[in-house]
């Protein structure tokens, strides 16, 4: 086989093997929000896992008992719907420090400390970069 052929080859399995991605729409948890700022960047409160929770979707984070979580911002709930926080993950090991963000259900946590008392209610919005998480 010479090289304009393989290369050929390479063009048609790249093509063959990449496909579009199609993004799903989901619907959206909550119209407002409490956070500690505009921005929802500072965290409100530190709060502990109390049991495991197995995330649904992307959106959401998974769990384990004893996790720490930082949280960013607390959902106000739709009728009929759970209440969700946001927030970071870190794991009792050095690797699951890297800190996961996402969803997850307020009632599979305790929390333990309020950084931030003072709190502001803003809608959620759906942008490029948080339509997953707004």
């Amino acid at each position: 086989m010479d090289i304009s052929s393989g290369l050929f080859f390479f063009l048609i399995c790249f093509v063959c093997l990449s496909q579009t991605a199609n993004g799903v729409i989901m619907e959206k948890l909550a119209y407002k929000k409490i956070c500690a700022d505009k921005d929802c960047s500072y965290v409100m409160s530190l709060a502990k896992a109390l049991d495991d929770y197995v995330a649904s979707d992307c959106r959401y984070i998974n769990l384990r008992r004893g996790h720490l979580i930082y949280v960013y911002s607390k959902l106000k709930p739709v009728e009929g719907a759970g209440v969700f926080w946001f927030g970071s993950v870190y794991g009792d090991r050095y690797v699951d420090q890297m800190g996961v963000i996402g969803y997850f259900p307020r009632n599979y946590v305790n929390e333990t400390h309020i950084f931030q008392k003072k709190t502001v209610e803003i809608p959620t919005t759906v942008s490029a970069v948080s339509s997953f998480f707004a």
